[in-house]
Order: structure tokens, then C-alpha cells, then sequence
């Protein structure tokens, strides 16, 4: 087995991580619109809002910056960019848990389950069906 290969690999992800930049509502709104409907020039995200719809220029300007911090990419053509995400849905739902858990958790994950079975009456049935999942999830590493 290639270790260094696999250390590579492991670090490449771990910088993955680090680096994504928090996102603001309007930021994640439109990095939706991507996941949704896979790559869009800006002028069609325009039509995914109600009146009244935001400024082109305005959304341009955010996907910019989802481009800036790595969210999207793009690809040329003529004058036009056509704009596509880049970072998963699952990859993203991944960091932002972690960011949570890490920020108001100290890093505890048993302490933000045990938050939410405190807060959000979850039932013994939902709590067995956790820990089924969890020993599957532990077989399968």
C-alpha cells in the first residue's frame, strides 16, 4: 500500500476544509441555485427570483465571490462565463456540521447529540435507529 500516496490524499482534503470560507445567506442562496441546476450564466439565476429581482450586476458581484473563496468555477465562452459549483452539497453540508459542532460544541460530537435529544424530544426509536447507523458506519471504516 502506497502510504504516501494515501498521506497525500489525506492532506489534500484536509486543506479542502481549512480553506472554505464561510458563506454568506445570499452566498449559499445562489451556490443552491448550482446544485439544483448545475451550471448557469448569471443571467439565469436572475430568473430563479421573484419580482423584484435583484440587480444583475449585484449578482454578479456574489458569484464572484462565491468564485473568489472557491465555491465555483467557470467556463468561457465569447464575452459570457458559464459558472458551476465546484464544492459538493455533501462536501459543504460536511464542513458547515463540522464548523457547528466545532464552534458551540467544543468539538464534542456526543455533546451536540446529546443537545438535540435534550432540545428536540427525540424519541427511542430515533435514538436506536442513531446507533445502528453508527455501527454501521464504524463497520464500514
Amino acid at each position: 500500500m502506497n502510504y504516501s500516496l494515501i498521506n497525500e490524499i489525506s492532506f489534500i482534503f484536509a486543506i479542502k476544509y481549512i480553506v472554505m470560507e464561510r458563506l454568506t445567506g445570499k452566498e449559499e442562496e445562489i451556490l443552491e441555485f448550482f446544485w439544483r441546476e448545475g451550471p448557469l450564466f448569471v443571467k439565469q439565476i436572475l430568473e430563479f427570483y421573484n419580482e423584484p429581482r435583484p440587480h444583475i450586476n449585484t449578482l454578479s458581484t456574489i458569484v464572484r465571490s462565491l468564485e473568489e473563496k472557491g465555491y465555483v468555477s467557470h467556463r468561457s465562452f465569447g464575452n459570457s462565463y458559464q459558472y458551476y459549483a465546484v464544492v459538493s452539497h455533501n462536501d459543504f453540508k460536511k464542513h458547515t456540521l463540522r464548523n457547528v459542532i466545532s464552534k458551540y460544541f467544543n468539538n464534542s460530537y456526543l455533546g451536540a447529540v446529546s443537545s438535540f435529544i435534550e432540545e428536540e424530544d427525540v424519541s427511542l426509536k430515533e435514538l436506536e435507529r442513531l446507533v445502528r447507523e453508527a455501527k454501521n458506519a464504524n463497520k464500514k471504516k
